[in-house]
């Protein structure tokens, strides 16, 4: 793989050993659409090895044996790539970045990213918005990055947007990042002008260590997107912004009932599709209702209908993605057995006290977070949410087993 910035534009070129099939981290299989993409709002005097990390978020999936920078990278980052890809990068002679001072959120906007600028209220934001491509066309004209973007805007708080086309690069699935970590492109960029050391994300305790719904359904403390001793922690590390998960802890309920506690509620925005709300007809729509009905004690309110295309991943028979929610929701929603959701109750037991783990915080997440911004995690934890007993934690370390 030959990569190339111009300005803040990414060309990258493929060598005969690469393919235009491949898998992200998650062995999410990917497919290349084009060869270029651009990222706006952002200076063109970034450290090399902030551009080279940058520009291995998109085209990791399809590098195979070696990545040629078009500018020298530190012997450190190469190191991290092979080591974690048993990827060749080169050329070597840059020195190595040193980390910053500050922390930046990583800031989309919904119940995890809020949840987690809750914790740092003095941290900037970097909001990453969607643009069109020059030669690909939008097969995804609903999504309101727009939306997403006036809704930063209003938080008040220290704000810088990136703005990027990289999400074309994917001819299949549909537009999205060919990595998870993409969406710190911009971040990554401006991470010498904003003095930054290390980048928090808003995932959770679900997409931490109970593998989510692209990965496995299972305790993973390996997990190689998000462990600070994974591939993408190092090499995040290797160009001094570190990875910083400060709900990586909690389940979605509790980021749920931080993000609606918090000064920020009425920006809080999980679907991409509602210009003056929520559109309530999505799939992430139905899964955000369960769980804030869930937080607030109340019934299911919804117009979706067990018939909805949108609701038909819920009606199978598990496992699902964010399961541990689903249990969670079922066991607190007034009313459930008379909703869509009423079949799913046959395969599962699930009691208040069957799941009050999800209510609290799994220790070892705090232990994770890089020490300058660990204590003040900590702090908050300890007033707002509380750490998980003994047996709390063996439910988290027994998970899918």
């Amino acid at each position: 793989m030959r990569v190339t910035w111009t300005g803040a534009e990414l060309t990258f070129r493929l060598d005969p050993d690469d393919e235009i099939t491949g898998k992200a981290s998650d062995e999410h299989p990917i497919k290349l659409a084009t060869n270029s993409c651009s990222v706006g709002g952002v200076p063109d005097d970034a450290h090399p090895d902030l551009f080279a990390l940058a520009a291995w978020t998109v085209v990791a999936p399809w590098t195979r044996r070696r990545v040629s920078f078009d500018r020298a990278v530190s012997a450190e980052l190469a190191e991290a790539l092979h080591a974690g890809w048993g990827i060749e990068a080169g050329p070597v002679g840059a020195e190595p970045r040193r980390p910053g001072a500050r922390l930046a959120i990583s800031y989309s906007g919904g119940a995890d990213s809020v949840a987690a600028a809750a914790m740092y209220p003095e941290a900037p934001f970097v909001h990453f918005r969607r643009v069109p491509h020059r030669r690909v066309p939008n097969r995804w004209p609903h999504y309101r990055s727009d939306v997403l973007a006036r809704l930063a805007e209003r938080t008040g708080r220290e704000l810088s947007t990136a703005t990027s086309d990289l999400e074309y690069t994917l001819a299949e699935p549909r537009p999205g990042y060919p990595e998870h970590h993409a969406v710190a492109v911009g971040a990554l960029l401006l991470a010498d002008q904003l003095n930054l050391g290390g980048l928090a994300f808003g995932y959770e305790l679900g997409s931490r260590w109970l593998g989510g719904d692209r990965y496995v359904l299972r305790y993973t403390p390996d997990n190689p997107m998000w462990a600070p001793n994974g591939r993408w922690g190092k090499l995040f590390a290797a160009a001094g912004v570190h990875i910083v998960l400060p709900v990586g802890g909690v389940s979605e309920a509790v980021t749920m009932r931080l993000a609606l506690d918090s000064d920020l509620k009425k920006y809080v925005r999980w679907c991409l599709r509602g210009t003056d709300g929520p559109c309530r007809n999505c799939g992430k729509c139905l899964y955000k209702e369960l769980i804030q009905a869930a937080v607030e004690r109340r019934p299911l309110d919804t117009p979706m209908t067990a018939r909805h295309r949108a609701a038909q991943p819920w009606l199978k028979k598990p496992p699902y993605g964010g399961q541990e929610m689903v249990e969670y929701g079922l066991a607190r929603v007034p009313g459930i057995e008379h909703t869509l959701f009423a079949g799913v109750l046959d395969y599962f037991d699930a009691t208040e006290e069957s799941t009050s783990w999800l209510d609290h915080c799994y220790p070892p997440a705090l232990d994770e977070i890089p020490a300058p911004w660990r204590p003040e995690a900590a702090a908050y934890i300890e007033a707002n949410v509380g750490l998980m007993t003994e047996d709390e934690v063996r439910r988290v370390e027994t998970w899918g087993a």
